[in-house]
């Protein structure tokens, strides 16, 4: 059987945490900044975990994740 080829524009949008769960970054941090406070901008930063109803298609794109 062939390899499945992992989705290259899914692979630089999540990312796999050690016990498996799907993390991504935040949106709205890449233009006008500068009517968002600090605070907002400070939390952006983080990654959150991915929403339960997009998993199966993220894990079908990431094969070997």
């Amino acid at each position: 059987m062939p390899k499945q080829k992992t989705h290259r524009g899914a692979a630089k949008r999540f990312r796999l945490s050690s016990r498996g769960k799907v993390k991504r970054s935040q949106a709205c941090k890449r233009h006008i900044l500068t009517k968002k406070p600090r605070k907002r901008k400070r939390h952006l930063n983080q990654e959150v975990l991915a929403s339960p109803s997009d998993l199966k298609r993220i894990r079908r794109m990431l094969p070997y994740g």
